[in-house]
Order: structure tokens, then C-alpha cells, then sequence
């Protein structure tokens, strides 16, 4: 079995538990935050809507400079909507899922890099880099989102199991 089909069930399956998620953000709280070192449910939303283009990212380049030195670090603009959030993480997700079917074995095992500034922050085969800040990184931020919805009192979706919400699957 090719590397990119062992990882497609786990990404299809996340991809739409976060989806599942995202939708009910409250479009009224966006700028709402549990703490002032918290980032905003706007913000928590905008992140987790962009990750899945990190896909992309690690199988298109050799690397990314998230603060390329001389330029402004890249920053995106916080979501304005529900839906807009919505459209993003769909479209990411349609092309990172393109990007992961259409990786080669000798390509998933390529070392990617991260950088910030010039330096290193970490160099990882392409397969890891989908699991690990990918995958995992939208898993925790889910987890995260999943906290803001339940202190806003919004019901918070069943994904691996029940929520206090929500019964069964």
C-alpha cells in the first residue's frame, strides 16, 4: 500500500470531524477569547481553517520561511464569518487531499523544512510533516475550539465518541 493511501482514511476522517466543528462557531463571538493570552474564537477559527494548506506547502517546496527575513512574517487576516471560514477550509482541504493523493512514496520520505527567520525550527520527511503538523496540529486546535464552543455554551459535536452533547454518534 502507497504511503499517501494509508494516510487519506485519517485525513478524510479528521478533516471532516473539524468541519463538523467549525460550523458551529457562533458567528457573534468571534473576537470572543476565554483570557487575554487566549487568541480569539475568530482567530482559533481562522487558524484552523487555513492548516490543511500546510499540506500543500509540504509537498509542493522543499521548505517554508514563516518570517522570511527583510519581509513581514505571514499572517492571515482573521476570518469575518462563519461561511468565509467555511469556504476556506473546504478549498484547503480539496487541495491538500489532492496534494496527499498525488505524493509519491520517495516524495512523502523527502526531509521538509520549516523555518523562521533563515534558521531551522524543524526538518521532517514530508509523511511525518502531514501527521504531525497537519493532522495533529488540527486535531489539538479542534480540541481547543471544542473548549471555546462549551464555554460560550454552544453544543459541542461527538467526533471519537459521545459529547455531553450530543449521545451517540
Amino acid at each position: 500500500m502507497a504511503l499517501s493511501d494509508a494516510l487519506l482514511p485519517e485525513f478524510d476522517q479528521e478533516m471532516a470531524n473539524t468541519r463538523r466543528t467549525l460550523e458551529r462557531v457562533p458567528e457573534d463571538k468571534l473576537d470572543w477569547r476565554p483570557h487575554e493570552k487566549s487568541t480569539t474564537l475568530g482567530g482559533l477559527t481562522t487558524h484552523l481553517s487555513n492548516l490543511p494548506s500546510w499540506a500543500s506547502f509540504a509537498l509542493d517546496r522543499d521548505s517554508l520561511d514563516i518570517a522570511p527575513v527583510g519581509e513581514p512574517p505571514l499572517r492571515l487576516e482573521q476570518i469575518k464569518s462563519v461561511s468565509e471560514a467555511l469556504e476556506m477550509f473546504d478549498q484547503n482541504v480539496v487541495a491538500a487531499r489532492a496534494a496527499i493523493a498525488g505524493a509519491s512514496d520517495e516524495q512523502l520520505q523527502q526531509t521538509w523544512t520549516l523555518l523562521h527567520g533563515g534558521r531551522t525550527v524543524f526538518a521532517l520527511p514530508r509523511a511525518a510533516v502531514l501527521r504531525t503538523v497537519v493532522m495533529n496540529h488540527i486535531i489539538h486546535h479542534r480540541a481547543q475550539l471544542g473548549v471555546y464552543l462549551r464555554l460560550n455554551d454552544v453544543p459541542v459535536p461527538s467526533l471519537y465518541g459521545p459529547s455531553a452533547d450530543e449521545g451517540g454518534f
